[in-house]
Order: structure tokens, then C-alpha cells, then sequence
């Protein structure tokens, strides 16, 4: 059974930077989709970016393009979410997932992470 465990949280001022780390444990297949979506207080979960588990064909959400990137360095290396310029409202719970669709709807991924909580002040 996979497992997925994020790392790499923080509290950080804005413009600092952070990178996230996903790691999977167990088989996943090839075909699988990574993504990272994040969650802030009384709001709904919402996409980040997602990329290929053999790497490849990311997508950004409009609200972190030019300023996240997620990457995959080989398969046997976590799924990274490097994050620059943070600012105020990336703060939430960041969490990976992984699904078989490709798809940036929270609700097609059905292995998800526990979390990882990123708070960014001014």
C-alpha cells in the first residue's frame, strides 16, 4: 500500500522561500499523477501544481506560476514543491496526493499525505 509523507513546513517572512518534500513509500505505478494541493482555514481545498510520477507535463495554478515549481529528480526521489516569493496567502496546509487521473481536481487523487503546515507573516 502507498504511503505518501510531507516534509519541509515552516514559518517564514514574506519573500522568504521553502521547499516541501512528498515521499512515497510502497509500488506506485508509473502512469500516476503527483500533485500538490493546499488547504487554509476555512477555506476549501485548492490545487497547487501537479507533474507525472515519471516526471514531466506540470501545471500551476495562476496564483503560484512564476513563483513554485515541482519538480521530480528520478523515481526514487521525492516529489519536490520549491516555493519562492512567498506571500501572505500561501499560508495553509500543503499536502501531496496522488491519483490516476490527470487532473487538478482535489476529489480524482486518493492518496494523500498528512500535511504540512506553511505560515508566512509579514
Amino acid at each position: 500500500q502507498v504511503q505518501l509523507a510531507e516534509s519541509g513546513g515552516g514559518s517564514v517572512q514574506a519573500g522568504d522561500s521553502l521547499r516541501l518534500s512528498c515521499d512515497a513509500s510502497g509500488r506506485v505505478l508509473s502512469s500516476s499523477i503527483v500533485g500538490w494541493f493546499r488547504q487554509a482555514p476555512g477555506k476549501e481545498r485548492e490545487f497547487v501544481a501537479l507533474v507525472r510520477w515519471r516526471g514531466g507535463s506540470e501545471i500551476y495554478a495562476e496564483s503560484v506560476k512564476g513563483r513554485f515549481t515541482i519538480a521530480r529528480y528520478g523515481v526514487k526521489n521525492p516529489i519536490y514543491l520549491q516555493m519562492n516569493n512567498l506571500k501572505l496567502e500561501d499560508t495553509a496546509v500543503y499536502y501531496c496526493a496522488i491519483g490516476s487521473q490527470y487532473d487538478t481536481d482535489h476529489r480524482k487523487y486518493h492518496i494523500w499525505g498528512q500535511g504540512t503546515q506553511v505560515t508566512v507573516a509579514s
